[in-house]
């Protein structure tokens, strides 16, 4: 197996999968979805004066980026390490009837894309992988990501697939399957560099500010 496949089996990774941590409930209360996150393999990053947090989660055991193919809005397959190998890449799993975490973190890297420089924006790939595949067609997905991607210079890549395919793709990621119908699912937002490796994450608890610095890094 190359190290493309092989998700960094973490402390966070394995405690998330083994007790369901790390999913946010759609729908419900996301402060207290936060708080449910176990942190334990990741470093509390900088704060500011007054105690605000600047950048994301620096994750002590990078994630390796996953090796999966989907299918992308156009229903043609998306090899996902291959065709995100050439800039940094932000990964999400979703769905399009969510009504907090997904629309809000779709935003905030919307809004993270419109800080950086446009050269960072356009060569970084932004994927998000739907969590139900029953409802999120691949015309459902472009329609969505279309409300986020308008007037930046990189489009979203909306990805869908059948359910084994979209469980097996979690599991390669390294985050914990979604339960009841895909509306639980993981609120980490990942940050991968070109050299396959994610050392940074972001929750409901960051912001597009945070996002845009660590990408810009990812990227110099």
């Amino acid at each position: 197996m190359s190290s493309a496949s092989r998700p960094a089996r973490t402390g966070l990774t394995a405690l998330a999968l083994s007790t369901g941590l790390l999913l946010a409930g759609c729908g419900g209360d996301a402060g207290a979805e936060a708080a449910g996150h176990d942190h334990e393999s990741a470093e509390a990053p900088a704060t500011l004066e007054g105690g605000v947090r600047e950048g994301g989660m620096q994750l002590v055991d990078p994630y390796q980026k996953p090796d999966f193919t989907l299918t992308d809005t156009s229903g043609a397959p998306f090899d996902f390490a291959e065709q995100t190998a050439d800039g940094p890449t932000l990964l999400f799993f979703g769905f399009t009837h969510c009504p907090d975490i997904c629309p809000t973190t779709m935003a905030d890297v919307m809004l993270a894309l419109g800080e950086v420089d446009p050269a960072v924006a356009e060569k970084t790939s932004v994927v998000f992988v739907t969590t139900d595949p029953a409802r999120d067609t691949p015309e459902v997905l472009g329609d969505y990501l279309d409300r986020f991607d308008a007037g930046l210079p990189t489009q979203f890549i909306g990805l869908t697939g059948d359910q084994e395919q979209i469980d097996q793709a979690q599991l390669a990621a390294g985050v914990p399957q979604a339960q009841n119908g895909g509306e639980s699912h993981s609120a980490l937002l990942l940050l991968y560099g070109t050299d396959g490796e994610a050392d940074v994450a972001f929750d409901s608890a960051n912001t597009a500010r945070d996002i845009a610095t660590e990408l810009a890094a990812v990227a110099g």
